[in-house]
């Protein structure tokens, strides 16, 4: 459990730390786009690469599917994410500059690298060797950002630098993930007719779910990234940074509950399930209104210490800065009630929602960028947040007072 925390708190970390530290070599141009490539595109072409299957594999204790199905189908899914990165950039965006483009393709690369070694990670979790998957998620992840902070602190070249990342992060599977699986006595390498096929379908669901939700959690950063200047994705990067912070502190509160929930629900206990959902919704609304005080008062002085290079640009973003948190706090809500509608069993209702939002996240979302800058894309950001948490409280409810009827 402690190398597992060391190896989610330093990935969580990097993040942070080298969207800052970019900014602060190469400047607010060269920084909004590693954010947008790293955080965004990099970060929607890892879900596509990650096909939401870890949960699957992990805890398929009773083996259903060996490792070389579960190899096979993330072989296909990271070929695909390349392929789509490819295209974005030579097709989508084919006015992009050669030090975007190539800034973006590389970081899909280092994304999908990413996603490819999750394979390996979630096996050492199978096979009950958590320390394994956070030893490697640990090391991989020291090893590549330091690489890359410290060849781009040399050269000042953005490209070159993140190209060092991806092969940085290439030795990285080798040393702490190729090298280890071997050891293990339970792996199990066949792939058997048919088996891939069936993995892909019990999945795809879930999948679909994935990326929708993070099209519609990005959807103001692409807005922003089609509208508005590199520097401007940049500033948006750091008002929005408050969001993980907010999304870890939910992750702690919501998690330790999942399993009693899934009893009360279980044992039909519906009162006491109703009573823990309100405890937990009741904590979240009252760490909302810490944040909202405490980024009103301090949120833009941190930031323009962590930001010095675009401090003054932040001045101005101090109700956009508001918004990006109320929207937090709601996609706390939205873990909530997706945790629950999973334990009622209603997975395709939580891909029906997320259509119908994500088509209001085409809607509305650039609009608001180019009507009102960055606090349009905040305000679009609060608004799809909103919708979402709407979305899955009211069905929730619904399928709530359906057992209470018996239906």
């Amino acid at each position: 459990m402690s190398w597992n925390m060391i190896g989610s708190f330093l990935y969580a970390l990097a993040s942070m730390v080298l969207t800052i530290a970019v900014i602060q070599i190469v400047g607010e141009d060269e920084g909004g786009i590693f954010s947008f490539a790293y955080s965004t595109f990099g970060q929607h072409m890892f879900m596509v690469a990650y096909f939401g299957i870890r949960p699957f594999q992990i805890t398929d204790t009773r083996r259903r599917f060996t490792f070389g199905e579960y190899l096979r189908l993330r072989l296909m899914t990271c070929g695909a994410a390349l392929v789509a990165g490819l295209f974005y950039v030579t097709v989508i965006n084919r006015d992009y500059a050669f030090v975007k483009a190539a800034t973006v393709f590389l970081m899909v690369a280092y994304k999908v690298i990413d996603g490819f070694a999750d394979a390996y990670e979630a096996e050492f979790q199978r096979d009950g060797r958590l320390y394994l998957t956070g030893k490697s998620n640990a090391f991989r992840t020291v090893l590549s950002v330091g690489v890359f902070l410290g060849s781009l602190n040399a050269t000042h070249n953005l490209v070159g630098s993140c190209l060092a990342a991806v092969l940085a992060q290439l030795a990285g599977v080798c040393l702490f993930d190729f090298s280890v699986i071997g050891h293990l006595p339970q792996v199990d390498w066949e792939v058997r007719s048919g088996r891939v096929g069936l993995l892909f379908k019990e999945n795809v669901v879930l999948f679909l779910s994935v990326i929708l939700d993070f099209y519609v959690f990005s959807a103001a950063k692409y807005a922003i990234e089609g509208n508005m200047a590199d520097k401007y994705q940049a500033v948006f990067g750091a008002i929005f940074m408050p969001t993980s912070v907010i999304n870890l502190v939910a992750g702690f509160v919501i998690r330790p509950y999942i399993t009693k929930l899934s009893d009360q629900w279980e044992r039909n206990a519906l009162p006491e399930f109703a009573g823990t959902v309100g405890r937990l919704a009741a904590i979240i609304a009252a760490l909302t209104a810490l944040a909202v005080g405490g980024a009103w008062i301090l949120g833009i002085p941190v930031l323009s210490m962590l930001y010095p290079k675009i401090a003054y640009m932040l001045r101005e973003c101090r109700l956009a800065l508001a918004f990006i948190i109320l929207g937090g706090a709601f996609n706390a809500y939205v873990n909530l009630f997706y945790y629950a509608l999973i334990i009622m069993q209603e997975q395709k209702r939580i891909f029906l929602g997320y259509v119908g939002v994500t088509a209001a996240a085409l809607l509305i979302s650039s609009p608001c960028v180019r009507a009102a800058g960055l606090l349009g894309g905040s305000l679009s950001y609060l608004l799809l947040m909103a919708a979402l948490t709407a979305c899955f409280g009211l069905t929730s409810l619904v399928m709530y007072r359906r057992r209470v009827r018996g239906i």
